[in-house]
């Protein structure tokens, strides 16, 4: 929606809390002016008055946005995704449904960031199979049906049963309970949006597992993207590489504590250097990409 360019946007450069107290400066709405507002847009197209919306739920897109913490990616890029979905939702809103705006809001909020979360990853998860895509999205609640939500590895009678109940290997169950719990910031890590504190963001993702017609095209994009993740590893330095690759692209990722030992530096140094590793792999094959035609991250 080109009425939302003059909008404030994070930016790295700009720093989190900057933005964070700028947005603070714009006002909440009542239910009457809301209503008013969101009667204007669908009326005439206001744009003032969908200026007035999106700016009013900024607070609320940069909050369900910090529930996201935890993959390694941009904070700031994953607020701007946020607020691509936020505007969304104000181009769609029906006020005559007798709802808020926060409340249809938040659903198209968690859809944007989900959807950009999940291309990043993508871009150098290839090798995940159907049955650890269901592994990924359901792992935490298998942990909590056991009572081993708290357990960083888990126990091998745990190991077992969930492998049984989900149908993969042992091996994955552990591969993939170390890389979701292996961060510093938890990727189980409670966000609370919801209001009892207890909603996790993988209760936010859903398992859509590809249907058989999306098959060969799904397996054509897979054999492309390794192609272009072989090129672009070219961009990193020996020890950027030898970081990403053990802490990513590992069947049993590497800890920050092991890597900072191998390093002789810090975890905190380490985590950076698997940051920015990641933005320059993600960035030289997102050009790669484009020279070939291809979409990768639309």
């Amino acid at each position: 929606m080109s009425t939302y360019t003059n909008l404030p946007a994070p930016s790295p450069e700009q720093g989190l809390n900057r933005y964070l107290q700028e947005i603070r400066k714009f006002p909440l709405l009542e239910p009457e002016e809301e209503y008013m507002l969101a009667k204007a847009w669908v009326d005439r197209q206001d744009p003032a008055s969908a200026h007035r919306l999106v700016t009013s739920h900024l607070r609320l897109a940069a909050k369900i946005a910090m529930g996201y913490r935890g993959y390694g990616l941009p904070q700031a890029e994953v607020i701007s995704e946020a607020n691509v979905g936020l505007m969304q939702a104000v181009k769609r809103f029906d006020p005559e449904k007798g709802f808020r705006l926060a409340t249809y809001a938040m659903w198209w909020i968690r859809a944007a960031i989900q959807e950009y979360i999940l291309r990043s990853w993508s871009l150098v998860k290839l090798g995940t199979t159907s049955a650890q895509k269901k592994l990924f999205f359901n792992l935490r609640k298998a942990k909590a049906k056991l009572g081993a939500l708290e357990e960083g590895d888990l126990r091998p009678e745990n190991v077992a049963q969930i492998a049984k109940d989900l149908s993969v290997t042992e091996d994955e169950v552990i591969a993939m309970n170390r890389r979701l719990s292996g961060s510093d910031a938890s990727l189980n890590a409670t966000v609370g949006s919801d209001g009892d504190g207890t909603t996790q963001w993988q209760d936010w993702l859903e398992d859509e597992d590809s249907d058989q017609a999306g098959a060969y095209e799904e397996r054509d994009e897979l054999d492309a993207r390794r192609e272009l993740l072989t090129q672009a590893m070219a961009v990193l330095n020996d020890r950027e590489k030898d970081i990403l690759v053990q802490r990513r692209l590992s069947d049993e990722p590497v800890t920050l504590e092991d890597l900072s030992e191998s390093y002789g530096v810090s975890r905190e140094r380490i985590r950076q250097i698997e940051v920015r590793a990641f933005e320059k792999l993600q960035t030289r094959m997102k050009e790669l990409a484009r020279g070939k035609g291809m979409l990768i991250d639309a």
